[in-house]
C-alpha cells in the first residue's frame, strides 16, 4: 500500500482511469458484436448506422488514450471490409 500523499492520489486516479477505460472498452466490444450480428443478418441500413457509431466511439477512445491509434485504424478497416462484403 502507498504511504505518501502523492502515491495515494496516484492510486486513486489510476483506479478511476481504469474504470473509465473498462467502460469504454466494454462499450466498444458491445457495439462491435451488434455490428457483426447486423452484417450476419444482412441488415445493410442498420449495419451502416452501427458502423458510423462504432467508428466515432473508436476515434474518441483513441483520442483519450484508451486504445492505440493503430488498433483503431485496423478495426475501422475490418468494419469497412464487412460493410463492403454486405454490399455485394
Amino acid at each position: 500500500m502507498a504511504h505518501t500523499k502523492s502515491a495515494l492520489k496516484r492510486l486513486r486516479t489510476s483506479q478511476q482511469a481504469n474504470l473509465r477505460n473498462r467502460i469504454r472498452t466494454s462499450e466498444l466490444k458491445t457495439l462491435e458484436k451488434k455490428l457483426r450480428a447486423a452484417v450476419a443478418a444482412g441488415e445493410a441500413a442498420g449495419a451502416a448506422e452501427l458502423a458510423k457509431r462504432f467508428s466515432s466511439r473508436l476515434d474518441k477512445a483513441a483520442k483519450v488514450g484508451t486504445i492505440h491509434a493503430n488498433r483503431v485504424a485496423n478495426k475501422k478497416s475490418q468494419v469497412d471490409k464487412l460493410l463492403n462484403s454486405l454490399a455485394k
